[in-house]
C-alpha cells in the first residue's frame, strides 16, 4: 500500500501512522461497520469523483441497516473528502470511508458502542491487475456460497460480510486463478468476491438480478446504462453455472477492479479464449466516462475544485471548467 500524508477521522484531519483505534473496538471484534470503495480520477477539468454521492448514500443507507446513525451528513463527508484529495495532493486515487462500532461496550447488542467515520485514500491500480484487465482473467466458481438475505443483508456493504468474500478468494488464489465467482442459495450465479459479473450470448448482456444476493454496485448501474445508451439490450435474470461456460464473453465490474474481461471460468475457455468485442467496446467507453472524456456522463463527476491564488489587482479571476 502506497501511503498518503493525511486521514480524516471522526472530524480531524490526523497522520497516517496515527489513524489508530483501541484494540477493544467494537467493530474489530464483530465487524459492526459498513464502508465504500471509491475512486478519483485525473480528467481535464482536475481531479474528479466517479459517482461520489451514490456512494456516500449507500453508505449511509448501509449504515441504517445495521442500526448505525452516522454522525455525519452526507454533505460533511463529501467536503471532507474533497479537503482530503487536496491536503494529499492526489490527483487519481481510491478512496475508502469506513463508519465501524467504536471502543466502549463490548458484547453482540452494539447500540450503546460510538460510531466512528474515517476516510482514507492512496494511489491503487486496477485491481486485478493490468495484465487482467488488458487480456482477461481465470476465475473458479467458488465452493462458498454467497452470503443469503436469511442470515445477513447482501445489499449492505458491511464489514463483516466480506469474510464471506474472503473464504472465496483465498480459495481461488491457493488454486491458481484470478477470481472467484459466487453462486447464490439457489445455485444461480451471484456475483464474484468484489465485482459483478455479466455474460454475453449472441449480442445480448445478462447479469444477475437484486434478488441473487448481489451488492447493486454503483459501477454496475453505470456499466448497464452505458450499454442500452449504445444500444446493447441488457437482461437482467438470474445465470446458470453452465451459462458462464456456454457464454461469447463474460466480464467483471466493480470500483476496483474497473471492467475486467474473464477469458477462463473452471478451465472453460470463454468464447475465443480472450476479451470479446462487447466487453472491449464496454471497457472502451466506461474508461472515457471515467476520465470524463465523454460529456455525456460528466454529471457522474464531483469535481475537487482546486483553490485559486487571489488574482492581483485588475487581474481577471480563471474559471474552473465548466463553472
Amino acid at each position: 500500500m502506497i501511503e498518503t500524508e493525511v486521514i480524516w477521522h471522526n472530524g480531524e484531519f490526523v497522520a497516517w501512522a496515527d489513524a489508530k483505534v483501541h484494540v477493544l473496538t467494537h467493530g474489530l471484534h464483530y465487524g459492526t461497520g459498513v464502508f465504500e470503495g471509491i475512486r478519483c480520477y485525473e480528467t481535464q477539468h482536475g481531479p474528479a469523483i466517479f459517482r461520489h454521492l451514490d456512494h456516500l448514500d449507500r453508505l449511509e443507507r448501509s449504515a441504517k441497516l445495521y442500526y448505525m446513525e452516522l454522525p455525519y451528513s452526507i454533505e460533511q463527508l463529501r467536503a471532507a473528502t474533497h479537503e482530503l484529495v487536496l491536503r494529499n495532493a492526489v490527483s487519481s486515487c481510491y478512496i475508502r470511508p469506513i463508519a465501524f462500532r467504536g471502543y466502549g461496550q463490548m458484547g453482540l447488542n452494539p447500540l450503546d458502542a460510538p460510531i466512528e467515520v474515517s476516510i482514507a485514500l492512496w494511489p491503487w491500480g486496477t485491481y486485478l491487475g493490468e495484465e487482467g484487465t488488458r487480456n482477461g482473467i481465470r476465475a473458479k466458481v467458488s465452493s462458498w456460497e454467497r452470503i443469503s438475505p436469511r442470515s445477513l443483508i447482501p445489499a449492505a456493504k458491511a464489514s463483516g460480510q466480506y469474510l464471506n468474500s474472503v473464504l472465496a478468494k483465498i480459495e481461488s488464489v491457493k488454486a491458481g486463478y484470478d477470481e472467484a465467482i459466487l453462486l447464490d442459495a439457489h445455485g444461480h450465479i451471484c456475483e464474484g468476491s468484489g465485482e459483478n459479473i455479466y455474460t454475453v450470448r449472441d449480442g445480448v448482456i445478462v447479469t444477475p438480478p437484486q434478488t441473487a444476493s448481489i451488492l447493486d454496485g454503483i459501477n454496475r448501474r453505470s456499466v448497464v446504462q452505458i450499454a442500452r445508451d449504445l444500444g446493447y439490450a441488457v437482461i437482467e435474470r438470474d445465470i446458470t453455472r453452465a451459462e458462464l461456460y456456454l457464454a461469447d464473453e463474460v466480464f467483471l465490474t466493480g470500483t476496483a477492479a474497473e471492467l475486467v474481461p474473464v477469458r477462463e471460468v473452471d478451465d472453460h475457455a470463454i468464447g475465443s479464449g480472450g476479451p470479446g468485442e462487447i466487453t472491449r467496446v464496454l471497457q472502451d467507453a466506461f474508461q472515457e466516462v471515467l476520465y470524463g472524456r465523454n460529456e455525456r456522463y460528466l454529471e457522474w463527476l464531483d469535481v475537487v475544485a482546486t483553490p485559486q491564488p487571489p488574482a492581483a489587482a485588475g487581474e481577471a479571476v480563471p474559471q474552473r471548467a465548466g463553472a
